[in-house]
């Protein structure tokens, strides 16, 4: 009988609401003693600071969960990341992370806990075409008249990136595990070109799916896994149409529907509307190939709640004050899979 190694991993996807922490000089870990006020003073970036409160929350909650490796979007730069890493989470982890091509300068990256029984590389998909073009920018090509302002011609690009997190013991040709994070086009629409994100978003998805299907056909054995921030309803109840493909052309499982968890119980964000009701939807997703479906470990699929200081759930925010106060718009995803096999 053959023996195969394997380990369990526990995961954690967390969109951590513009994560910008830069100084003006080396950080050290007496600045967590500042009142808030010195504390948004520290650098003259053009990027405030995230609240020293939200970051000590965070880092709370990501320490209760404990995972292995963290994926984390609205990222503000290599340097945001590995300063959080350093004041918050006792540098316990190897900051990872690529800028893409974010105007907002929010990047997708990961934190993986150090002295890991592997090791990782990260590639860049960043400049890949998505192929598409917005509406006035194909009918400019058509009709051969220039492109208002100058816009690229060909196809643009990502609006964020997909970064490629491979897992490996030896030859990182040979890996044993393979992550996909992304963070799909926002609903925002501030140039009226193309309503809600729609087209882009889909555009954006669809080539995503093509990056995956392109792994699967390269390491037809090796599991992967999609997550990030998608921006809409790409479960499998309700779907947004931008995200129908997920399910028309690959087996993707989102982790919450293995689990069968209830919708109340997959709301990754609360939107608060005017008279105070609120509506939570899960707009972050981790989806599993089929290979490694079977290795989600039961029971362990959850979208956390954030706890106050007597460590109680605080609960569905009920109005925008609430909101606020929370250390993310966002809820965390967690999970666990077991028994991976490690070539």
């Amino acid at each position: 009988m053959t023996w195969t190694e394997t380990t369990n991993l526990k995961f954690c996807l967390l969109n951590a609401e513009n994560l910008f922490l830069m100084f003006d000089t080396e950080p050290s870990k007496d600045l967590l003693k500042l009142p808030e006020t010195q504390w948004q003073k520290l650098s003259n970036s053009v990027y405030e600071n995230k609240s020293l409160k939200k970051c000590t929350d965070i880092a709370k909650c990501l320490t209760d969960i404990n995972a292995d490796i963290i994926m984390l979007c609205e990222v503000g730069g290599f340097e945001s990341l590995k300063n959080f890493n350093y004041l918050f989470m006792n540098d316990a982890y190897s900051p990872v992370l690529v800028e893409g091509n974010s105007d907002r300068n929010i990047d997708v990256g990961f934190l993986i806990r150090k002295n890991a029984s592997f090791y990782f590389d990260v590639l860049s998909n960043k400049h890949r075409p998505i192929n598409y073009l917005y509406p006035h920018e194909r009918q400019s090509l058509a009709t051969g008249y220039p492109v208002k302002g100058g816009k690229i011609t060909t196809s643009h690009k990502f609006s964020r990136d997909v970064a490629e997190l491979r897992l490996f013991k030896q030859d990182k040709e040979k890996p044993f595990m393979i992550i996909l994070l992304t963070h799909l086009k926002s609903r925002l629409d501030p140039e009226r070109i193309d309503p809600n994100g729609f087209e882009r978003r889909q555009a954006e998805l669809r080539t995503l799916l093509e990056i995956y299907r392109e792994l699967e056909i390269v390491h037809p054995q090796v599991p992967i896994m999609i997550a990030g921030d998608f921006n809409g309803n790409a479960s499998k109840v309700g779907t947004d149409q931008e995200f129908a493909e997920l399910y028309t052309s690959t087996q993707l499982l989102d982790v919450f529907e293995i689990a069968q968890l209830t919708q109340e119980k997959r709301a990754t964000f609360y939107q608060v509307k005017s008279n105070s009701r609120t509506e939570g939807r899960q707009i972050d997703f981790a989806f599993l190939s089929p290979i490694l479906a079977q290795l989600l470990k039961a029971n362990s699929a959850l979208a956390y709640r954030y706890r106050d200081e007597l460590g109680q759930e605080t609960g569905v925010p009920h109005n925008m004050e609430a909101k606020l106060r929370l250390p993310s718009d966002h809820y965390p995803i967690v999970f666990e899979i077991e028994n991976l096999p490690v070539r």
